[in-house]
């Protein structure tokens, strides 16, 4: 299992950026519950060099666990996304469903909901991109799907984004 060292655990902070959008996603997934193969899998198969650079650049360290404590099988989907209540794992976590649920139907729209997220700068711009996406998730899978997404994405986002 892979965890963030104190350097990575700086890096996720507001206000340090040293890494690019990919590495700093990979170490935002980074939770001492996840393996390389997990990551590299959640990344389609890009993970596993970046776990590589992040582990020789110090950001992350391999944890051993027993097979008592070594956590059960997870299934990698996009309502299994887990990360710290933060803009930022709200961000992946929507970068995540759109590659899943939008690419796949509707490049295009995929291509504007990454857009709108890369723009996304501060929380009332990200409620409003996550809100358009909701509505095309309802639209696609209904409304069951909308809402567990809904659900799922207001546990990751912080607290003071949802008053």
């Amino acid at each position: 299992m892979l965890n963030k060292t104190d350097k990575g655990r700086a890096e996720v902070q507001p206000g340090a950026r040293t890494l690019g959008q990919r590495e700093r996603a990979v170490l935002l997934m980074t939770d001492g519950q996840r393996s390389t193969d997990e990551l590299n899998q959640l990344f389609g198969g890009l993970g596993r060099p970046i776990v590589a650079q992040l582990l020789a650049q110090g950001y992350i360290a391999e944890v051993r666990t027993t097979a008592r404590t070594a956590p059960p099988e997870r299934q990698v989907s996009a309502d299994s996304f887990s990360g710290p209540r933060s803009l930022a794992s709200a961000r992946m976590f929507l970068f995540d469903l759109s590659e899943r649920m939008f690419t796949p139907r509707d490049p295009q729209l995929a291509l504007r909901h990454r857009e709108a997220l890369r723009e996304a700068k501060d929380v009332d711009t990200m409620l409003a991109v996550s809100r358009r996406m909701l509505l095309d998730i309802e639209r696609m899978a209904g409304t069951e799907r909308a809402d567990a997404i809904s659900e799922r994405l207001a546990k990751l986002l912080p607290e003071s984004a949802l008053a």
